[in-house]
Formats: C-alpha cells, sequence, structure tokens
C-alpha cells in the first residue's frame, strides 16, 4: 500500500510542514507593523469658495427702475469689468425729458443772473448809505460850525451886555445926582430931562443886549437840536438802506441755496443717465440671466443675473465638529480631496496618498453656526503642488486634518477605549505658552 500514489497523496504525516514558519514570520510582520508610524487625522467635509469678497459671485441689480431695450450679453459669456451688460430706457415721467440737464442748467444759469444782479444791487447800496454817511458827516460839521459861532456871539454879547451894564450903573448913578439937584433947585429942567432920557437910554440898551443873548442861547438851543434832529434823520434813512442791503444778503443766501439744490439735482440728473447701461463689476463669466426679453419693466435693485469672478484666489471652507474644535489651530496641515478628481487616500500616511492637495488653516471662526458647527478657512499650502485650476466655487471637498504621528498600536489601541486625538503643540508654542 505504501507503493501506491494515492496513498502518498492522501497521508501527510510523514509530510514536512512550513506552517509554523510562516506563522512565526506573519506574527513577526505584524509586531513590527504595529510600531510602524501613524499620522493621527480627522476627517472633515467643506466646499470650495475665496478669501475675498470682491472675488465672489456678485449679482447684477438694477440700480434704478426702467424698461429693458437690447441685451449686450448672453448666458455664459465672458465679459471684462465694465463691459455693458444691457440698456435701460426711462419709465418715469419726472426724468422722460431729453434735454433735462440743458433746462436744468437753465435754471441754475438763471439763479446765476438773480444772484449777481442782488450783488449789484448790494454794491449800489454799499455806495448810496457811504454817501449818505458822508453828507451827514458834511451837515453835521456845518452845524457844529455854526453852534460855535453862535457861541462866539453869545460871548461878545454877554461882554457887550457887561460894558452896558457899566454904563447904566453910571447912568443911573448920574441920574440919581441930577435929581436931587434938580429937587434943590440947583440945574434946570431941561438938564435933568436930558440926564433921565440917557438913563432910560442905558436901560433900554440893557434890555435890548439881554434879549440879544436870550436870542443867542435860543438859536445855540435851535441849532442843538438841529444836529439831533439830522442824526436821527440820517439814521433812520441808513437803517433803511442797511435793511435793503441786508434783504438783498439775505436773497444772496437764498439764491445760493437754490443754486446748489439745482446744481445737486442736475448732477443727480447726470448719474441717473450713466445708470441707463448695466455694467459688469468685475471680470467673469455672466450666469443666470433671469429676463427673457426687450421691453420688460425691471425694478429698483432687482436681480438681473450673477457674475462669476474669473481670477479667483481659491479657500476651503470646512465645517468642525465642536468636539474636535480644540484639535485645530491656524498653520494646521490639512489634505483637501476635490470632487471629480480621482484620489487614492490614506489617511494615515498622508505623504503615500494620491490625489490629494495640501492646504493649510488660516482662520478658525470662534462662533459656532446655525448647523452646529464651526467653519475654518484653508488655502493652498505654497510649499506644496498647487491646488487644480479646475476646480470652482462651490466644489465639494473632503478634508484630512493632519495631526501627531503616534504607533500604529497606540491608535489602535485609542480607538478601542473611544479616545480622541492627541492634543499636542509644537516645541515654539509651548515655550510661548510658558511664557
Amino acid at each position: 500500500m505504501r507503493k501506491l500514489e494515492s496513498i502518498d497523496k492522501i497521508y501527510h504525516i510523514h509530510k514536512k510542514n512550513n506552517i509554523k514558519k510562516w506563522f512565526i514570520i506573519f506574527f513577526v510582520f505584524g509586531v513590527v507593523v504595529l510600531f510602524l508610524p501613524w499620522t493621527q487625522n480627522i476627517k472633515v467635509t467643506g466646499k470650495v469658495s475665496t478669501l475675498y469678497q470682491d472675488q465672489r459671485p456678485q449679482q447684477l441689480n438694477s440700480p434704478i427702475p426702467g424698461k429693458i431695450i437690447k441685451w449686450h450679453v448672453k448666458n455664459g459669456d465672458f465679459v471684462k469689468r465694465g463691459d455693458t451688460i444691457l440698456q435701460l430706457a426711462e419709465i418715469k415721467d419726472a426724468y422722460m425729458d431729453p434735454n433735462l440737464i440743458e433746462r436744468t442748467q437753465q435754471q441754475v444759469t438763471a439763479k446765476h443772473g438773480v444772484r449777481s444782479y442782488y450783488q449789484a444791487k448790494i454794491a449800489t447800496t454799499d455806495s448810496q448809505i457811504a454817501a449818505l454817511r458822508s453828507v451827514r458827516d458834511l451837515k453835521l460839521e456845518q452845524l457844529a460850525v455854526k453852534v460855535d459861532q453862535l457861541e462866539s456871539r453869545l460871548d461878545g454879547e454877554k461882554a457887550e451886555l457887561q460894558a452896558i451894564e457899566a454904563e447904566l450903573s453910571l447912568s443911573e448913578d448920574q441920574y440919581n445926582r441930577q435929581k436931587k439937584m434938580y429937587e434943590e433947585g440947583l440945574v434946570s429942567l431941561t438938564q435933568f430931562q436930558q440926564r433921565t432920557l440917557a438913563y432910560r437910554n442905558a436901560v433900554a440898551k440893557r434890555a435890548f443886549a439881554e434879549n440879544k443873548i436870550m436870542q443867542t442861547k435860543q438859536d445855540i438851543l435851535n441849532a442843538a437840536i438841529e444836529q439831533q434832529a439830522t442824526r436821527q434823520d440820517y439814521a433812520e434813512k441808513l437803517s433803511k438802506m442797511e435793511g435793503d442791503r441786508f434783504q438783498s444778503l439775505g436773497q444772496i443766501e437764498n439764491n445760493n441755496g437754490e443754486i446748489a439744490k439745482l446744481e445737486n439735482q442736475m448732477a443727480n440728473y447726470q448719474v441717473r443717465q450713466g445708470l441707463y447701461f448695466v455694467l459688469a463689476s468685475q471680470d467673469g463669466q455672466v450666469i443666470q440671466l433671469n429676463k427673457s426679453g426687450i421691453g420688460e419693466i425691471l425694478k429698483e435693485n432687482e436681480s438681473i443675473g450673477t457674475v462669476v469672478p474669473s481670477d479667483v484666489a481659491y479657500a476651503v471652507e470646512i465645517s468642525i465638529k465642536p468636539v474636535d474644535l480644540p484639535l485645530f489651530k491656524v498653520g494646521q496641515r490639512v489634505m483637501c480631496i476635490f470632487d471629480g478628481f480621482p484620489a487614492i487616500v490614506f489617511s494615515g500616511w498622508p505623504n503615500s496618498s494620491y490625489g490629494t492637495f495640501a492646504g493649510r488653516v488660516i482662520a478658525v471662526e470662534s462662533n459656532i453656526s446655525p448647523s452646529g458647527a464651526f467653519r475654518a478657512l484653508v488655502v493652498p499650502d505654497s510649499e506644496s503642488k498647487p491646488w487644480p485650476p479646475q476646480i470652482k466655487i462651490g466644489t465639494g471637498t473632503q478634508g484630512i486634518a493632519i495631526l501627531n504621528d503616534v504607533p500604529i498600536w497606540y491608535e489602535l489601541w485609542r480607538n478601542i477605549n473611544g479616545f480622541p486625538p492627541d492634543y499636542y503643540m509644537s516645541e515654539s508654542e509651548k515655550q510661548a505658552l510658558k511664557k
């Protein structure tokens, strides 16, 4: 039976077995694998966005209400900043006059002319006021001279009165002696009558001199009253002219306000005419045009379409669970996988993955979103290969946040026990924290 071939193939009792050797080899290999390095990581999701607001898709809005009269683009066209998208026509009756700006300019010119007339009137009033003050001063000087003359005449009349009084005193003394002598019969009646006449003439001269003094004083008083009346009269005239002058100044200021208002209206009309052409706000592609033809009415600020920028500094917005938030920090490395781009990923060995693109966290928001996650921004890593130019804003993204390097056995033990990844800091961060 030992010579039968079937017996040799069925019974292996005396055959040499390699199972033990292979078991030892696999066991040693497994032990070695357990000590290989493994990169801890966190898987996140997000979408492609941009850092700058002016590089996001911009809505095209109608700045004024109007009627579409011409389209210059269609869906999918690429435009440059300032290119005309469409042309509008006015629908408000307040702006339909084709010569609106010219007519407003005529109103402004007319207001300027009115202001010039009032300025000329003010100049004339100033000349009249100056002339009136000059006449007033001249007349007051004349009255002052007259008063001086009257005062000088009064001084002379007073001196004359003193002389007459001295003469009267002498004449009175002579009259009294003559009267006594006449009573004693020493002089004739004729002589006494002559002396009496001389005495009465002296009395009359004194009365006449006193009357002259009183008249001169009255003239001085009248001259002073005339001076005051002259001042009052010319003050009234000057007040009236100055009132007219201030009224003209008020008209000029009112006119200036009307001119400013009209110029503001004219500037608004000019700007509004420039708004009849809706222009592209940036370089990009026109999409989602939602008005279909000529003659449609647009409301103020109504959306017309969207312009997607051509030149964009891409970034990725990733969502972070609150439990993973302490493991994220600025400068952290994130491997990005974009939808539509094939990738072979070894999460524990990111350097061996294919189709992933490296990025760095530049900001982590401190406020949680309504979806219950925190948001972080990731930009391309300048030290790695650039991101593919074919990606667009809104493209879905999966991210792998790179954490600490640990042995595989430690990672298995951590996952079996449900522990979170290690929170670690670099040496420079540790030194800064200690300081």
